[in-house]
């Protein structure tokens, strides 16, 4: 497992765990982010991540998209 900002722009993966404390898990999990959904990164603009997760695309900061294992 790595995290998300260390894999490939445009390959697709699954979700495999994601760490943090429960406030950081119920906010991605909000957004989609769950374990065994498929994710992309689309692109990396400034740091900046923008994934497609499900139908949507959605940007998150190195940070957070850090605590995303695949």
């Amino acid at each position: 497992m790595i995290p998300l900002t260390f894999y490939e722009i445009g390959k697709s993966s699954s979700i495999k765990k994601i760490n943090g404390n429960s406030k950081v898990k119920r906010h991605l999990g909000e957004l989609g982010f769950v374990v065994g959904s498929p994710v992309k990164i689309v692109s990396v603009l400034y740091g900046n991540l923008i994934i497609q997760v499900k139908d949507s695309r959605i940007a998150l900061n190195r940070d957070t998209a850090n605590k995303i294992l695949v």
